[in-house]
């Protein structure tokens, strides 16, 4: 913080020189766009520039000018990489990563306090999805349960994507007498309505901005925690939680560091 308030403070002030010069037009631009960053909701720029503060202008949640490598500089590229999908598929990532989290975390947790049986209380990776490394008796085999999961995403994932392509679509289609609350809000990531804002939290324009934030702050750091617990579980070969109570048992001999040190041993 202290960083950037200095880099704020360097960018916002007159350049070295003759007392009085002008800034130039990319100095304003940056100047300009880093107190506007401080106004928007969250905080201000991260690692922002000249180039990604001309397409970032604090109109999306969580929009703090990051974009290092231009990924979403393309507003109508060909295929999935153009800003509209980008913008769309973080939204998506972050509520699946955020279930998983918690996913990965709950029924070992539940387990190690005994509130679950044991039987089920199994790392996230033992739980059947790669089964070498462990499978649970669910109520029917694995390989049944896998299909029934396979068709039923695909076909919310398929309706999900028309909607993509034209908002308002899933109104239009005889779905169980649901139509009329399937259609949507006209924004594909948001759609809004009884099943997907039962609690009327976009019903206030300000308030729904900030939960756009939240939500999106929380997703984040939750696929980031979802890769911690992929190279825990590879790294250790155990899940989150008994990593937890490793380190609070034994802070400076269970670590990340001291995890890296095992890699290629014995």
């Amino acid at each position: 913080m202290v960083a950037f308030a200095m880099t704020s403070a360097m960018a916002c002030a007159r350049p070295v020189g003759v007392a009085g010069a002008p800034r130039r037009a990319g100095q304003r631009t940056v100047a300009r766009a880093q107190l506007q960053g401080k106004e928007r909701i969250g905080g201000g720029l991260i690692l922002a520039d000249e180039r990604s503060l001309k397409y970032l202008d604090g109109t999306l949640p969580g929009d703090y000018g990051f974009d290092p490598l231009g990924l979403v500089q393309f507003e109508d590229n060909p295929g999935f990489i153009g800003r509209k999908w980008l913008v769309h598929a973080e939204v998506m990532h972050c509520r699946w990563a955020m279930l998983g989290a918690a996913g990965c975390f709950a029924p070992e947790f539940l387990g190690k306090v005994g509130l679950i049986p044991a039987g089920t209380a199994v790392p996230w990776f033992q739980s059947g999805v790669i089964p070498p490394l462990g499978t649970i008796d669910y109520w029917t085999d694995a390989q049944s349960l896998f299909w029934v999961e396979l068709i039923a995403m695909s076909f919310a994932e398929h309706r999900r994507i028309q909607d993509y392509n034209k908002p308002g679509s899933m109104g239009e289609q005889a779905f169980l007498g649901l139509e009329n609350v399937m259609g949507g809000s006209g924004n594909p990531s948001y759609p809004g309505g009884q099943f997907f804002d039962m609690f009327g939290l976009s019903e206030d324009p300000a308030k729904f901005k900030k939960m756009q934030v939240r939500e999106i702050k929380n997703g984040r750091l939750a696929m980031v925690a979802m890769l911690g617990y992929f190279l825990q579980a590879v790294v250790t070969g155990k899940g989150p939680v008994e990593n937890l109570f490793d380190h609070l048992a034994d802070p400076t001999g269970s670590n990340f560091l001291a995890n890296l040190s095992t890699i290629g041993g014995p």
